[in-house]
C-alpha cells in the first residue's frame, strides 16, 4: 500500500478553556479557533468553585504555583468547548502557544495566548496536553453530555488494514475487469455480496439443512 493510501484523517475532540481574563474576547478566540479547521461539539459558560477548580487541576496539585491558579480559575466565568477536527489535540496546542503568555510573544506572536493573555498565570486559555487528559476534562465539564468517548485510533487503522482495504481493492480490481454501465451501483453491489463480515452460505450447506 503506497504512503498516499497510509495517510488517513482522524478525528479527534479536545477540550478548549477560554478563562476569566479573556472572557470578554471569547467571540473573537472563539472565531479564530473555527477558522482554524475546528468544529464545537459542546460549549457552556459556567463559573467553577475552588473545589471544582482543585479537581479539574489536579495534576498540578503540590505546586508552587496552585493557589493561585485555583483562586484566578475561580475569580470568574469560563467558556468551555469541546472541539473537534483532524490531530485536534496538537492542532489546538500549536495556536494556544506556550504557557507563559509574555514569552509566547517572543516566540510565537500569532498565538491565542501572544495575544490575549497577559501572564504564565493569566494565560487566556487551557487546551488538553494529550489524548487521556482531553476525555477526563470533556467529562469534568460536560457530565451529561451523551457523547461516546472516542476511542484511540489504533484499532481503527488495524482494523481498516485487516478488513476494509483488501475487501475495497478486490472490488475495484474487479470493477476494472468487469468495466459495468453503471460502476457505482455495481461496486455497492458487489461490496454488500462480498461483506467480509457476513457468514457465508454455500449450497452444501443448504443442502444439508433439506435433509
Amino acid at each position: 500500500m503506497d504512503q498516499a493510501s497510509n495517510s488517513r484523517i482522524y478525528v479527534e475532540r479536545t477540550l478548549a478553556v477560554i478563562k476569566p481574563d479573556a472572557i470578554d474576547k471569547a467571540e473573537e478566540i472563539e472565531d479564530i479557533i473555527l477558522k482554524s479547521g475546528f468544529i464545537v461539539l459542546q460549549k457552556r459558560r459556567l463559573q467553577l468553585s475552588p473545589e471544582q477548580c482543585c479537581d479539574f487541576y489536579a495534576d498540578q496539585y503540590g505546586k508552587i504555583f496552585f493557589p493561585s491558579l485555583i483562586a484566578f480559575m475561580s475569580s470568574g466565568p469560563i467558556i468551555a468547548l469541546t472541539l473537534a477536527r483532524d490531530n485536534a489535540i496538537a492542532h489546538l496546542k500549536s495556536i494556544i502557544g506556550p504557557v507563559n503568555s509574555i514569552k509566547a510573544r517572543e516566540t510565537h506572536p500569532e498565538s491565542l495566548r501572544a495575544k490575549y493573555g497577559t501572564s504564565e498565570l493569566k494565560n487566556a486559555l487551557h487546551g488538553s496536553e494529550s489524548y487521556h487528559a482531553a476525555v477526563r476534562e470533556i467529562k469534568f465539564l460536560f457530565p451529561n453530555s451523551l457523547t461516546e468517548p472516542f476511542a484511540p485510533k489504533e484499532p481503527h487503522q488495524e482494523y481498516l488494514k485487516r478488513c476494509v482495504y483488501p475487501t475495497l481493492l478486490n472490488g475495484l480490481t474487479e470493477l476494472c475487469k468487469q468495466k459495468p454501465h453503471n460502476p457505482t451501483i455495481w461496486l455497492a453491489d458487489w461490496l454488500i455480496e462480498n461483506n467480509p463480515t457476513l457468514p457465508k452460505i454455500y449450497a452444501a450447506d443448504i443442502a444439508g439443512e433439506a435433509d
